[in-house]
């Protein structure tokens, strides 16, 4: 079998996973701009503890949008050097790093805050509080 026509079975193939990356891109983005208006929403119920939750929801699909960003012309340069397409490998390998270069730090900022445990939220004080009015329900006083 010669490398031609080991580059022509592999062109469909190296077609459907560009397909399937910019499908995936596309389903990134659309999720990403859904949780933004629900954010948008929320922020005038003025509930904080659901637009803190929306915000977490936002960091984590621009994680999922920079990796498949990333990792999508990454596996088809391996697949296309695999089926000996080397032009296309490389063109697929210059556009993960093109990529890359604003993605990754962008994933890790957007990152960064998801090990970091949600703020306490302040209970009852542990001591009497009085109040005006003259209406004490302290015990003892």
């Amino acid at each position: 079998m010669t490398s031609e026509a080991v580059g022509r079975r592999g062109g469909p193939l190296v077609g459907f996973l560009v397909l399937v990356w910019i499908c995936g891109l596309i389903a990134a983005a659309v999720s990403v701009v859904g949780i933004s208006l629900e954010q948008w929403s929320v922020s005038y119920d003025g509930q904080t503890g659901e637009v803190e939750d929306l915000q977490r929801r936002v960091r984590d699909a621009l994680l999922v949008v920079g990796l498949v960003a990333t990792a999508g012309p990454a596996v088809i340069a391996l697949v296309a050097y695999r089926l000996r397409l080397t032009r296309t490998a490389v063109v697929f390998l210059v556009l993960t790093v093109v990529i890359a270069v604003p993605a990754v730090p962008i994933a890790v900022l957007s990152g960064w805050d998801l090990d970091s445990a949600p703020a306490p939220t302040p209970g009852p004080p542990g001591h009497c509080v009085e109040h005006s009015g003259g209406d004490n329900r302290c015990p003892g006083g």
